[in-house]
């Protein structure tokens, strides 16, 4: 607690503006290629949660707010949302308490948030074709390369303005106490509990992932998509569904990397 052994000469920043320049080209491009992809016709009723503030777009700092209504401090996280224990999985399942199901991640920041990106990055999701809103999960691929445009352009932001620190760290002594914190991680909204004794030891802590809260959704999105999509063969049905997990880019598709598809035609 209480910052870093060491904090980067400014000299090793500016090192890396060139590198940031290069990102942006590359990132505009990026958006110019994956709104060539084909997309489904698919879109539902999501209630987007993500942290919101006044002045920039969300990453680390802000309130948590949602398209229906909420608007809370990262203190009262868990007075309305909660994981459970479900049947037919081991991966905890997050939901809004008394009401269900929530999307986190880039699509939620993006449609809670568009009029906080840059310039850069409103002009090209707009030439992309998907506006100051986007609700086909499948375009989120479209709405990441405009976040990764952000990122580019934020972190040279960062480095044109930096100036170092008279120290790396401050003093910081302990005492027993309860921290809540919420940032944006890539894949969406990431809630952290600590608590700490008077000698700085961690007894008790808590972090809710993105993953863990977009479970539901995503299994929402499988139950409509392939009711309405029936009339795919088993594998083409199979390769959409991996789509639609995927939008998502939930940890657990990458230590699996499969999708056992069962079909049952009557």
């Amino acid at each position: 607690m209480g910052g870093f052994y060491k904090v980067p000469e400014k000299e090793e920043m500016n090192a890396l503006g060139e590198r940031l320049k290069w990102g942006i080209d590359a990132s505009l491009e990026t958006i110019q290629l994956v709104t060539t992809f084909p997309f489904p016709d698919f879109e539902q009723d999501y209630e987007y949660v993500s942290l919101s503030h006044p002045d920039e777009y969300p990453l680390n700092r802000g309130r948590i707010i949602s398209n229906k209504g909420i608007d809370i401090s990262a203190a009262e996280f868990l007075n309305y949302f909660e994981e459970e224990h479900v049947k037919h999985s081991t991966s905890l399942h997050a939901k809004v308490k008394e009401r269900g199901l929530y999307h986190v991640g880039p699509m939620a920041r993006y449609n809670l948030n568009f009029a906080k990106l840059p310039k850069i990055a409103q002009e090209a999701a707009i030439k992309a074709g998907i506006g100051e809103k986007c609700h086909n999960p499948f375009k989120s691929i479209i709405v990441r390369a405009v976040e990764t445009l952000f990122a580019c352009h934020e972190a040279l932001q960062i480095i044109e303005n930096y100036e170092m620190p008279d120290k790396p760290s401050i003093d910081v002594k302990p005492h027993q106490s309860t921290g809540h914190w919420c940032t944006e991680a890539p894949r969406g909204l990431l809630y952290h509990h600590y608590s700490i004794d008077d000698n700085g030891i961690i007894t008790d802590a808590r972090i809710i992932p993105p993953t863990s809260q977009n479970q539901k959704v995503i299994e929402d999105d499988l139950f409509h998509f392939v009711g309405k999509n029936l009339n795919l063969s088993d594998e083409e049905l199979t390769w959409k569904c991996e789509q639609v997990v995927r939008n998502y880019d939930p940890c657990i598709s990458c230590s699996c990397h499969f999708l056992k598809l069962n079909i049952e035609r009557e």
